[in-house]
């Protein structure tokens, strides 16, 4: 019979020493105004400065994607063949989809009547010809269903990690896991290998968040200094329109879904904070990954279920791009309507593009600048002027880094709700998350 551990001695920390959230903050108040400084100096010295700003910046984002593949894969089949159980794993499936897609219809349906209880397009007139600055995204078509569907699968893992395509190593894992499953006792030194190299690489990701103040403040720097301050004013109606909506949909969609599903609110909020924060700083959905990982375990979620429902859900379960996709496709209309005379977009045909924008947004994640693809493809679709694209593209720094903070949001939520679920969340963990008890455990 073994002895308890003596309690750990917990020291309080000192009024001077900042907790990484705090930290994280603080870099982002600093990196603005690093910003609105550059943005005042000439020409040829703000380029020097941005061009360090942007390679602490860089650097912070390298790391992290470094980290992302191997992780996801270590996770995954270490959750899934720790289990056993295949059975589990197609059920899990199903429900995060089921999920997925009833939480995305809601963002869907805020967004829609936010926009047209405020009409920020309303008066807004279009400019002839700016479409052009909108370069090689215009080309760029969104993946269709089968496409999307097909892309899942990879020809090569390796080539999957390389390019840091997230469902392509997560439809990887599961597939491995389930032959980890089969091979029985010749898979245990390999479900060992992965349980050690998952918490290798959460000790990596401690040592890389280290440097998240610095990385978070030098990307609002490179932000606010290439645009000024002045970001904050251009379209500031839309951008009040998206962020509204987006407290909207978290306050009552994912609030109804914390209160159904009896999420612990205050251990959850201590638990994506930090992740929320860094994917709000970066506009960088990777970035907050292995942070939301590591969090969401600790709160009390199986490592098998947030290694499949996160990753997953960045590719199926975006709310907050499509939210945004939802407010800026109507802004356009409303602007086509004071722009053309005699042009009407009535609500019938902004309800058939959100079902058009609900099934290609589900391919969001396989394309470069995904959101501003998608919402070009659906402008054409429905003949808006691609100028409304060109204009939104002004302020879309701003608006990526809520619809990507939201998206971080929303995919921790789902972790929970899934475990919730399955009947294996630990409320015991939630119970002490972020207290001196957690230290003592």
């Amino acid at each position: 019979m073994s002895v308890p551990a003596a309690p750990a001695t917990v020291t309080p920390r000192k009024w001077y020493s900042f907790s990484l959230t705090q930290q994280i903050m603080l870099g982002l108040v600093l990196g603005v105004l690093l910003g609105w400084w550059m943005s005042l100096l000439p020409a040829a010295d703000r380029a020097t400065w941005d061009t360090w700003a942007a390679l602490l910046r860089d650097i912070f984002l390298h790391l992290i994607k470094a980290m992302i593949a191997p992780l996801v894969f270590a996770s995954v089949v270490q959750g899934i063949a720790g289990t056993g159980d295949l059975k589990r794993v197609g059920r899990m499936g199903a429900k995060a989809l089921i999920y997925f897609e009833v939480v995305t219809t809601f963002a869907l349906a805020v967004g829609l009547i936010v926009v047209n209880l405020v009409r920020p397009g309303a008066g807004v007139h279009l400019v002839t010809g700016s479409a052009g600055s909108l370069g090689a995204a215009a080309q760029t078509k969104p993946l269709t269903l089968v496409e999307t569907i097909l892309h899942t699968f990879p020809t090569s893992v390796i080539d999957a990690m390389a390019r840091g395509d997230v469902l392509q190593v997560v439809c990887f894992s599961v597939l491995f896991a389930m032959a980890v499953i089969a091979a029985g006792e010749a898979g245990r030194p390999i479900l060992q290998w992965c349980d050690s190299l998952t918490q290798v690489m959460f000790k990596f990701a401690g040592i890389i968040m280290k440097f998240a103040p610095v990385g978070v403040g030098a990307a609002m720097a490179v932000t606010v200094g290439h645009q000024g301050l002045d970001v904050l004013l251009n379209l500031g109606q839309l951008v009040l329109t998206l962020y509204g909506a987006l407290v909207v949909f978290v306050v009552l969609v994912l609030g109804a879904v914390v209160w159904i599903a009896k999420v612990p609110l205050k251990p959850f909020v201590r638990a994506v904070r930090e992740p929320f924060t860094i994917a709000f700083a970066t506009a960088n959905s990777e970035s907050a990954l292995p942070k939301a990982f590591e969090n969401m375990e600790r709160l009390g979620v199986p490592r098998g279920t947030v290694g499949f429902v996160l990753p997953a859900g960045y590719a199926f379960n975006l709310d907050g791009s499509t939210l945004h996709l939802a407010v800026a496709s109507v802004f356009v209309a409303q602007a086509a309507e004071s722009s053309i005379p005699g042009f009407h977009f009535g609500l019938g045909q902004q309800l058939t593009m959100m079902v058009t924008l609900m099934i290609t947004s589900k391919g969001v994640a396989a394309v470069p600048r995904a959101s501003l693809v998608i919402l070009i493809a659906a402008l054409q679709s429905f003949g808006l002027p691609l100028e409304g694209a060109a204009m939104i593209l002004g302020v879309d720094a701003l608006l990526d880094m809520a619809r990507t903070s939201v998206n971080v949001l929303g995919n921790c939520l789902a972790s929970v709700v899934v475990s919730r679920w399955e009947g294996d969340f630990d409320d015991g963990k939630a119970r002490v998350f972020g207290t001196p008890d957690e230290t003592r455990a």
